[in-house]
C-alpha cells in the first residue's frame, strides 16, 4: 500500500490560476470554425463566438488566453485585423496550411472572447517582422484612455473605453520561426521593444514576457538573462519556455494519436515527465540572476504533438485526444503546481481543434476531450495554496530507458477551504492501493471524481461521452486517514474536508 502524505498546515506557495492557462493561434480550425464562426453563422453564437465552445471553456474556468500565436504572431500585423470586416486585408497563412487568413478575427474579437470567457488576456507581439512603432501603437490602441491617434482609432472602430492587457509577449520563438536569432541579439531587441510597451495605466501594469528557450536550450536562457536581466528594473516580468511531448522524440515521425502500443504509452509519459527536469534546470539558471524568484517562468506552449489525423491538412495539426493525453495533462498540471515558486503561468497548446485540444468541433457538433475533463477536475486548485505533500511510488514500464513512477500528485488548500488532492496512475495494468495521511488533521468528509479508461479510448462526435469523469465513492475515512484504490490508467481528484 502506497502512503500519500498531505500536511494541510504547511503552505508551500500560491497556485496562480494562470497555471491552467490556454493558447489559441490562427492555425487550422482553432480560431475559425473552432471558436469564431461569425455573427451570420447558423451555429448559435454571441458576437460570432460559438456558444457551445464558450460554455465548455467557462466550465473549466479558463483563467488566461494567449493569442494570436505562436509562429503566426511574428507575421501578424494588427492593423490588418481592425475596422470593417469586408475591408480588412487578406493574407496567406504561410506557417499553417497555406490557407487564406481574412483577418475577420482581430483585436476587438479577441478582447470580446476574453470578456465572454471572463479570462485574462495574453497578447503576443510581432518582433520578428514588425516594427517598434507597430508594437507600441498596438499597446496604445488597446490601453490608452486619453487623446491620441490610436485611441481615437479605437473609438472610431466602436470601442470607446480602453481594454486591459494583462500579459504581453515580446516576440515568440525568436530562436526559430520568430527570426532565427542568437540569444544576445534577441536580448538587445527585447530591451528596445519592451521600452515602448508602455503602461499607460499605473493601476493596470502590463506583465512583460521575454522569449525563452526551446526545451533544453539552456544556453538561450543564460544568454538572454545575461543580456536583459536587470534586477528591480521592472522591464522583464517573465521568461517563456516551450516543450512538446513527442512519443517518438522524432519531429519527422511523431506517431499516431490513437494507434499506439504499451511501449508508446510509457515512452510518451516518460518524455512528458522531462518537463520537471526542464523546470529545474532552467530554474537553476534563473536563480543565478533572480534568487528571490521574482521573475516568472511562463510555460506558454506545452502538450502532446502527434502526426495529424489521416486525411486532414498537415498544416492544421488536428489530432485526436485519448486517455494518454489525459495522463499527460494530469502529470503536467501536478508538476506546475509543485513548482509554483517559479512557474507562474502555463498555456496548453491549443484550445480547440489543434494539438492537445480540450474541445473538438465538426460543423454544428462539439466534443469535450479527456484533456477537458482533467482541467475540469483540477480547476479547484486555481488560486489555492500549495500544500506540503508526497506519495510513495514505484518504477514501472517496459524499457529501462523509459521507466516512469507509477503515481504523481499535488495538493492544495482551495479558496473554498477544502483540501484538494489530484493524483495520476500511470500504470496500464495495476491499480494502486493508497493510504492517505493528513498530518495534524482530522478528516471530516471526502468525495472524489475519477477519469479512467483504456489507453486508446477517446471521445468522438458519435460517442461524445465514451470517456468522462465519474463520481469516485470508494473512499474510507477514519481519523486523519483515507484509504482508497486508484484504478489503472486514471486521474483522480479528491475533495477533503479537515
Amino acid at each position: 500500500m502506497a502512503k500519500l502524505y498531505v500536511n494541510p498546515n504547511v503552505k508551500k506557495g500560491h497556485l496562480n490560476p494562470e497555471l491552467q492557462g490556454h493558447f489559441s493561434e490562427h492555425l487550422g480550425r482553432c480560431i475559425y470554425e473552432g471558436i469564431y464562426v461569425g455573427e451570420d453563422s447558423d451555429i448559435p453564437n454571441e458576437n460570432g463566438m460559438r456558444r457551445d465552445v464558450v460554455e465548455a471553456l467557462k466550465e473549466i474556468r479558463v483563467p488566461v488566453l494567449r493569442w494570436p500565436g505562436g509562429c503566426f504572431a511574428d507575421e501578424y500585423h494588427w492593423k490588418d485585423g481592425i475596422g470593417e470586416k469586408d475591408k480588412r486585408k487578406k493574407m496567406i497563412n504561410t506557417h499553417w496550411g497555406g490557407v487564406v487568413e481574412d483577418n475577420s478575427f482581430g483585436t476587438h474579437e479577441f478582447m470580446e472572447l476574453c470578456r465572454q470567457l471572463g479570462c485574462k488576456s495574453y497578447i503576443n507581439g510581432n518582433l520578428g517582422s514588425g516594427t517598434v512603432q507597430e508594437m507600441s501603437e498596438w499597446v496604445e490602441y488597446l490601453t490608452f484612455k486619453g487623446v491620441s491617434p490610436m485611441a481615437d482609432l479605437r473609438k472610431a472602430n466602436g470601442h470607446e473605453e480602453p481594454w486591459k492587457i494583462d500579459y504581453f509577449g515580446v516576440g515568440n520563438e525568436s530562436w526559430g520561426c520568430g527570426g532565427n536569432m542568437r540569444p544576445e541579439y534577441y536580448g538587445d531587441l527585447y530591451r528596445r521593444y519592451q521600452t515602448y510597451v508602455r503602461g499607460y495605466d499605473p493601476k493596470a501594469p502590463i506583465y512583460k514576457i521575454a522569449c525563452g528557450a526551446n526545451a533544453g536550450d539552456y544556453h538561450w536562457t543564460d544568454k538572454v538573462l545575461e543580456t536583459v536581466f536587470d534586477h528591480g528594473s521592472g522591464f522583464m516580468n517573465g521568461l517563456s519556455l516551450h516543450y512538446y511531448t513527442l512519443p517518438t522524440g522524432d519531429w519527422g515521425k511523431k506517431g499516431s494519436s490513437t494507434e499506439f502500443d504499451e511501449k508508446d504509452w510509457y515512452r510518451t509519459l516518460n518524455r512528458t515527465l522531462f518537463m520537471e527536469t526542464l523546470i529545474e534546470r532552467h530554474g537553476a539558471i534563473m536563480d543565478q540572476y533572480d534568487p528571490e524568484k521574482k521573475l516568472g517562468m511562463i510555460i506558454d506552449e506545452w502538450g502532446t504533438w502527434y502526426d495529424v489525423e489521416p486525411g486532414t491538412n498537415p498544416g492544421f495539426l488536428y489530432q485526436q485526444n485519448t486517455m494518454r493525453d489525459a495522463l499527460v495533462a494530469g502529470i503536467n498540471l501536478n508538476l506546475f503546481n509543485k513548482h509554483c515558486d517559479r512557474v507562474k503561468m502555463a498555456n496548453i497548446a491549443q484550445m480547440v481543434n489543434v494539438l492537445q485540444a480540450v474541445v473538438l468541433t465538426e460543423g454544428q457538433r462539439m466534443v469535450k476531450t479527456p484533456t477537458w475533463h482533467v482541467f475540469h477536475m483540477y480547476r479547484d486548485h486555481q488560486d489555492g495554496e500549495l500544500l506540503e505533500s508526497s506519495v510513495e511510488t514505484g518504477r514501472i514500464g517496459l524499457e529501462e530507458e523509459f521507466m516512469v513512477p507509477n503515481l504523481t500528485e499535488s495538493a492544495s488548500l482551495g479558496r473554498d477551504g477544502k483540501v484538494h488532492v489530484t493524483l495520476t496512475n500511470l500504470s496500464l495494468e495495476d491499480s494502486a492501493q493508497i493510504e492517505g495521511i493528513f498530518a495534524d488533521a482530522s478528516v471530516k468528509s471526502v468525495k472524489g471524481t475519477v477519469l479512467k479508461g483504456g489507453m486508446r479510448e477517446h471521445n468522438t462526435f458519435d460517442e461524445p461521452e465514451r470517456v468522462h469523469a465519474e463520481a469516485f465513492g470508494d473512499v474510507e475515512a477514519a481519523g486523519n486517514r483515507v484509504n482508497f484504490t486508484l484504478p489503472a490508467c486514471s486521474v483522480l481528484h479528491l475533495e477533503v474536508t479537515v
